[in-house]
């Protein structure tokens, strides 16, 4: 009973600008992953050459491997990155190089509160046929202007190339990258809004007008950072630590850990769906972060997303002991 206080007082302090809408529609399973060499998904991203596969990676200590899944689950190919390790991989998305499409894996969980002075995003070419190989990485080092802190989350603008981390602590921001990322130099992450807590991953929508970032219980759309538009929960889940749109942008797809783990597509309410988006082209680019440019209106956000959160947390891990 004290949870769902919780999380219905969550619900009312985010006001009559953001909609919860419950469960999305007809949420189903789109495939089941069935390599058990993953068995700690923790990101989805669409690939943007081959119709109907998606790109994950396993959690902490895994190999530095890239596995691109096929619409039925099976894997079609495994992706070997020279010159990477795979200290804590958290989160995958595609964008691009000099050169055409490329997949961005980031090394950027730190379990231990702070104790990484930057992590470190990899980008490799999406070669141009899925067959088991290796790629030789690009090595980008990250830091964040306020401090170290865990991260599971990175999206990457389709409209403008640049790459986002969403933290996941209590307070947690969104984190806006240099417009160009430097090998020769550590590069500066830019608070630009605020994130909810413990969110686990993160991606934009195809047309660049939405981004979605996920806790272990809900997707938050958002319009712009600091503008989050509804909060869509998702179906309990072992430990769901992956979200991407759909190619179309109509849907998320949401993944978790563990072997033989479902992947569910979940259809979006129209205002939250890529097609039907208001938002101007401007929305889509980041400005600084509220909290400094609206006399403190985000950190009000990151608080009452923080009770949502807490609240969620809470109810997540009761149902955990349940099942």
């Amino acid at each position: 009973m004290r949870v769902l206080v919780v999380l219905i007082s969550g619900f009312l302090l985010l006001g009559p600008g953001v909609a919860f809408a419950g469960t999305a529609p007809d949420p189903g399973v789109a495939f089941t992953i069935s390599d058990r060499r993953i068995n700690e998904s923790s990101g989805l991203a669409v690939s943007t050459r081959h119709p109907g596969v998606v790109y994950t990676h396993n959690d902490s200590d895994g190999s530095a491997a890239i596995f691109a899944v096929g619409p039925d689950g099976r894997t079609k190919a495994t992706l070997t990155l020279s010159r990477a390790h795979n200290r804590d991989w958290e989160g995958i998305a595609v964008g691009r190089d000099q050169s055409g499409p490329a997949i961005f894996v980031a090394d950027i969980g730190d379990n231990a509160g702070g104790a990484q002075p930057y992590v470190t995003v990899y980008r490799v070419p999406e070669p141009a046929r899925l067959s088991d190989q290796t790629l030789s990485a690009t090595a980008f080092r990250l830091k964040y202007e306020d401090g170290p802190r865990n991260a599971e989350s990175v999206l990457i603008n389709p409209r403008t190339g640049r790459l986002y981390i969403a933290s996941k602590q209590i307070g947690g921001g969104l984190y806006e990258a240099p417009a160009q990322l430097r090998t020769d130099r550590i590069n500066v992450l830019r608070r630009v809004g605020p994130a909810p807590l413990l969110a686990t991953d993160g991606a934009f929508a195809p047309d660049g007008r939405h981004f979605v970032i996920r806790t272990y219980y809900a997707a938050h759309i958002y319009s712009a950072p600091g503008k989050l538009l509804r909060i869509v929960s998702l179906p309990h889940q072992e430990q769901g630590e992956s979200i991407t749109y759909s190619p179309d942008g109509r849907s998320l797809l949401a993944g978790s850990e563990g072997v033989n783990s479902p992947v569910y597509r979940l259809g979006l309410p129209d205002d939250a769906a890529s097609a039907s988006s208001s938002a101007s082209s401007s929305q889509s680019t980041p400005q600084r972060d509220p909290d400094t440019r609206e006399g403190g209106a985000g950190v009000r956000s990151a608080v009452l997303l923080a009770v949502v959160g807490v609240g969620g947390f809470f109810a997540y891990r009761l149902l955990r002991r349940r099942s």
